[in-house]
């Protein structure tokens, strides 16, 4: 597995380098979304540089991350873990849900 922590680090150094933002957490995401949505139209438009802007929305996220203090790879990981014992069942629209929000909890 790639180590998450190190291209955090690796990013933010990139971004120093190059005189880019790392101190306006807002923007950060804000141009996080907006890579993201570049990636949706080129797959709308079934261009080939998809994974390319899927790439610059995940550069994004885990430079946030690092400007955070937040190990994303061990949030990942832990996630991963907690969504692997939930239980999901369809809502009465016939959408997935977690159980417990179909009790009232949340």
């Amino acid at each position: 597995m790639y180590d998450l922590k190190k291209f955090q680090k690796e990013i933010i150094e990139n971004k120093k380098k190059h005189g880019f933002n790392t101190t306006n957490i807002e923007m950060e995401f804000c141009l996080a979304y907006g890579e993201l949505g570049e990636a949706y139209i080129a797959y709308l438009k079934k261009q080939e540089d998809v994974g390319e802007e899927l790439a610059d929305a995940a550069i994004y996220i885990l430079g946030i991350s690092e400007l955070l203090g937040i190990d994303l790879g061990e949030e990942i990981e832990k996630k991963i873990e907690k969504n692997k014992q939930r239980v999901y069942k369809k809502n009465n629209k016939g959408v997935l849900v977690k159980e417990d929000e179909l009790n009232g909890k949340k």
